[in-house]
């Protein structure tokens, strides 16, 4: 969902969407039928949340390079990559050669293989961190950093970011969702140091660590002011609690992560999402000291168990993306073109009587439909969600893949003509709806 029920119900543009999505309708009959279809056997035709969005979700069913094309033969340039797990593109060949190449080899190995040590040995240079474990996707990376932090500290609770998201059960608004591990937890507010120094300080003595996404990316790309990071590793550290800090996201910004450019060294990190180049893929990592707790040689090891935690197409597919495909080098350069790109979305923005923004950092952004720039996630989530719909159906409508929420990554095969025709449908979608 997008915004609150309220918003819609007040929103200026609310009797403009009935048109906008029966004309999705008319366009989209065999996605609908699809849905229908799959709903049959999945509940809701839906087995990832997200993807989930009114009046029904389109079928894709294939994809090349910044391509594709939906069951009624309709192709769009894809501008949300996959929350960021498509950072390659679609079907990117040399990752699939590397993972094909290592199944033709070995398949579900039951023992190790060279490419975890290649990936590790790769991952720990460019992402600095000590060592480093696999898992299978970003959540299974963040609740392993937080058993390791609750081990290490022996203590129980875990602070965290209003609306912060670190996967499927570490869900947060205002408070933890219903379905969130059940961890005692401290709520803060991002951007907000006060904030995180009051509740870090205030329960000192449970405290094991304050998990935090560089830039929040599902509370709308809301990027961190100058200080934050560095000043929340510092005041956990005073209490001796740890810093987590969960870059499933944020890792692809510049040559090391978005930590490191704001100059912040949690104690560890997580990854997932583009690394795998589309295969399931996560990790924690951080100094060998933390990380040694799961030494199985140790004394008294912590157990990580997870069938394929190193499977050898993610691995092999790993190994190509941070050897060759995005080495450091891209990762800057991409970087800096996200931020001049940013820059044209938020002037075509600007240009219209309509509230709209547009945050982010780098390549990641989202488009939010609210007269000024937020914060922190409580500001993010008061928009106008009629108006945010609308934008998402005109953008579809146009040829233009982006999240229901505004959500837009740069993936790399995405020519400067993509990016022109993103500006021209951003503008004429918005000209449309100013009247």
């Amino acid at each position: 969902a997008v915004g609150h029920d309220e918003s819609m119900s007040e929103s200026p543009f609310i009797d403009v969407l009935p048109r906008a999505r029966q004309d999705f309708r008319d366009r989209h009959v065999e996605s609908y039928r699809r849905h229908l279809a799959a709903a049959e056997v999945m509940p809701g035709g839906n087995t990832r949340t997200v993807l989930h969005h009114p009046p029904f979700p389109l079928t894709f069913v294939t994809g090349q390079g910044s391509q594709l094309t939906d069951a009624d033969g309709h192709t769009y340039i894809d501008f949300l990559g996959d929350y960021t797990a498509g950072l390659l593109g679609h079907s990117e060949a040399r990752s699939l050669d590397a993972a094909f190449a290592a199944l033709r080899s070995n398949s579900s190995v039951g023992g190790h293989h060279p490419d975890e040590e290649r990936l590790a040995r790769l991952m720990c240079k460019r992402f600095l961190v000590d060592r480093v474990r696999f898992t299978n996707s970003g959540t299974e990376a963040n609740l392993m950093a937080i058993t390791a932090a609750r081990i290490f500290t022996g203590r129980p609770t875990i602070v965290v970011m209003e609306h912060g998201y670190h996967g499927g059960v570490l869900y947060f608004g205002a408070e933890a969702a219903p379905w969130s591990v059940p961890y005692p937890y401290v709520m803060a507010r991002f951007n907000d140091l006060d904030s995180v120094r009051a509740q870090l300080h205030g329960h000192a003595d449970d405290v094991a660590a304050v998990i935090v996404e560089p830039m929040m990316g599902g509370a709308g790309c809301l990027p961190p002011e100058p200080g934050f990071l560095a000043g929340v590793v510092e005041t956990a550290h005073q209490i001796g609690a740890l810093a987590i800090f969960d870059e499933v996201m944020t890792s692809r910004h510049g040559p090391h992560g978005l930590a490191d450019i704001h100059g912040a060294s949690p104690d560890l990190k997580t990854f997932g999402k583009y690394i795998a180049a589309g295969f399931s893929f996560g990790a924690f990592g951080g100094t060998a000291e933390i990380m040694a707790m799961f030494d199985p040689t140790s004394a008294s090891p912590v157990s990580h168990a997870g069938t394929f935690n190193n499977n050898v197409a993610s691995m092999a597919a790993g190994v190509t993306v941070l050897s060759d495909l995005f080495t450091s080098d891209i990762a800057s350069a991409h970087t800096s073109r996200g931020e001049e790109f940013r820059a044209e979305v938020a002037g075509v923005l600007a240009r219209r009587s309509l509230p709209l923004v547009v945050c982010g950092y780098g390549s990641m952004m989202t488009i939010i439909a609210r007269a000024e720039l937020p914060r922190d996630g409580t500001a993010a989530a008061d928009r106008d969600s009629a108006l945010q719909e609308l934008v998402h159906l005109g953008l579809t409508r146009r040829g233009f893949h982006i999240a229901a929420r505004g959500m837009v990554n740069l993936s790399l095969p995405l020519t400067d003509d993509d990016l022109a025709g993103f500006l021209n449908a951003l503008d004429d979608t918005c000209a449309e709806l100013a009247g």
